[in-house]
């Protein structure tokens, strides 16, 4: 089953929270209407049961009597006709109890299960959107600084009192902004001439010309657009996980000026995204059971709460249906449950988007295994 949906309000989210919990708990009221009105029935047939030996050993005794056991005998044929007749009935009672009762779980499962799936795709789409935010914030600074008059100084005069001063000015904005690991000022070779931390990530002197946020920035037209290399274990932050945002350094700051270098800006990518994955809000039971991640257009797995991001890619049946909606979820099969996939894509921010993909991979219980409650995967 596959389903698309659209964004609710804050407070949909909570009712539909609260309408999953109410059809949880109608569902197990259900289970147990049928099973009483099944122990009913059967306590019926147990008792009718008795009766009908009762009449046929009526039967026996008044054939014995001969002519005095014959008016007798009209009585045990009474109790036999409407023994047969409470078999009838228990018998409809039974059917037709059972596919009430079936079809109240059917309709119960089925909402219940969209209220679920609406609300991991809900959730989903928040996850994201809190990504596209924070990432349209990291493609301003970098436009901004590499405006820097000390960046471009650096750049023209190459002096060392230039180099440290663009290093301290680097230094100074890293004190304020701590999201970043680095922030890195490259020459239009790409060999990296000042860095905010020269103490804690020794870059100078490397070359960056191959690097994707480089050639990026290089390739952009004007001082207004940025370059970017998508989640990785970067050399510039000791290989911890990043995303860089880039920028021309520009001649006398102007738009039109000559380039003359490229501001790196070193993201600290796990300290968002999986703050952002692991504070999900769901219960405990939940995140039992839950696996909330984030990946590319491959499937490339870049936050997970199982830790495994760019060592996992997460494929599946109907994936690239689910990834053609903006926001819906979708359900599987399994051997022992079943799988619900809520989904939501970037929808972006201002100009900005990530163009990734958001998901709550959440294993639903099933009545055979009830204290199931490991991680779920895909094949």
């Amino acid at each position: 089953m596959l389903v698309d949906q659209q964004r609710p309000s804050q407070q949909q989210q909570q009712q539909q929270q609260e309408g999953s919990s109410s059809l949880e708990t109608v569902a197990k009221l259900s289970e147990l209407l049928s099973a009483k009105t099944e122990a009913a029935i059967n306590q019926i047939d147990h008792i009718n049961g008795e009766a009908q030996v009762l009449a046929i050993n009526a039967l026996i005794e008044a054939s014995r009597a001969g002519e005095a056991g014959k008016a007798f005998t009209v009585v045990a044929e009474e109790m036999s006709r409407l023994s047969r007749k409470i078999v009838d009935t228990t018998d409809r009672l039974r059917k037709e109890s059972r596919g009430a009762i079936s079809e109240l779980k059917d309709i119960i499962r089925m909402q219940a299960t969209n209220i679920r799936g609406i609300r991991l795709s809900d959730l989903a789409l928040t996850n994201i959107d809190l990504v596209d935010r924070n990432l349209y914030e990291r493609s301003c600074d970098v436009r901004w600084w590499a405006k820097d008059s000390s960046m471009v100084a650096a750049l023209v005069d190459k002096t060392p009192e230039a180099l440290e001063m663009a290093s301290r000015r680097l230094g100074v904005i890293l004190d304020a902004y701590t999201v970043y690991f680095d922030l890195v000022l490259c020459d239009v070779e790409g060999n990296v001439v000042a860095n905010g931390r020269p103490h804690q990530f020794r870059s100078q002197g490397t070359n960056q010309r191959s690097s994707p946020w480089f050639e990026s920035a290089m390739a952009s037209a004007s001082g207004d657009q940025f370059g970017f290399q998508t989640v990785h274990r970067s050399p510039l932050a000791n290989n911890q996980l990043a995303v860089i945002f880039s920028c021309c350094v520009k001649e006398n700051c102007q738009g039109n000026g000559k380039v003359i270098g490229v501001l790196g800006t070193v993201f600290n990518w796990e300290g968002l995204a999986q703050e952002i994955v692991n504070k999900t809000p769901l219960s405990k039971e939940e995140k039992a059971t839950s696996r909330v991640c984030m990946v590319d257009d491959r499937g490339t797995v870049l936050a997970d709460t199982e830790g495994r991001m760019l060592e996992d890619s997460i494929q599946f049946a109907g994936q690239s249906e689910l990834y053609a909606m903006k926001k819906g979820f979708i359900m599987k099969k399994l051997d022992d449950g079943d799988l619900c996939i809520g989904h939501a894509v970037s929808t972006g921010y201002e100009t900005y988007s990530s163009g990734w993909h958001s998901m709550i991979i959440q294993k639903l219980r099933s009545s055979s295994s009830p204290s199931s409650s490991s991680s779920p995967s895909l094949a």
